[in-house]
């Protein structure tokens, strides 16, 4: 078994997008009319799709929600580069949840949350 995607919901692409770039993935050229996109990711890394929430209510049947915790993780070289990710989250009037902190498991740690409300962990070891 392998974890292989993520995903999140968008109700603005473009936005979202500004958003999944300032925490450093890279996206193909995409038009207006995408309902789907992928970041691109290196080899063996989980690729993060971003779908419409036209397209994720086509498939489940009811508008897709985000939980009121992260569904995924994301790991930085270094707790200086994790600070500077989210002060650029906050300075681009994104919601920065929680502030980086030195967690007692040994991480510098912080929590975002995307445009749509989807949370996600940031961390790097200490």
């Amino acid at each position: 078994m392998k974890l292989n995607a993520v995903g999140v919901t968008s109700s603005n692409l473009k936005r979202t997008i500004k958003f999944y770039q300032l925490l450093g993935f890279k996206f193909p050229k995409f038009k207006d009319s995408d309902e789907h996109l992928e970041a691109m990711t290196s080899t063996g890394s989980a690729r993060l799709m971003i779908d419409t929430k036209n397209v994720v209510k086509n498939i489940i049947g009811e508008d897709p929600k985000p939980g009121n915790h992260s569904p995924f993780a994301i790991q930085y070289d270094s707790p200086e580069e994790l600070n500077k990710v989210a002060k650029k989250i906050g300075k681009a009037s994104f919601k920065v949840v929680k502030e980086p902190w030195d967690a007692f498991w040994g991480q510098r740690y912080a929590v975002v949350e995307d445009p749509d409300g989807y949370k996600v962990d940031l961390y790097a070891a200490m």
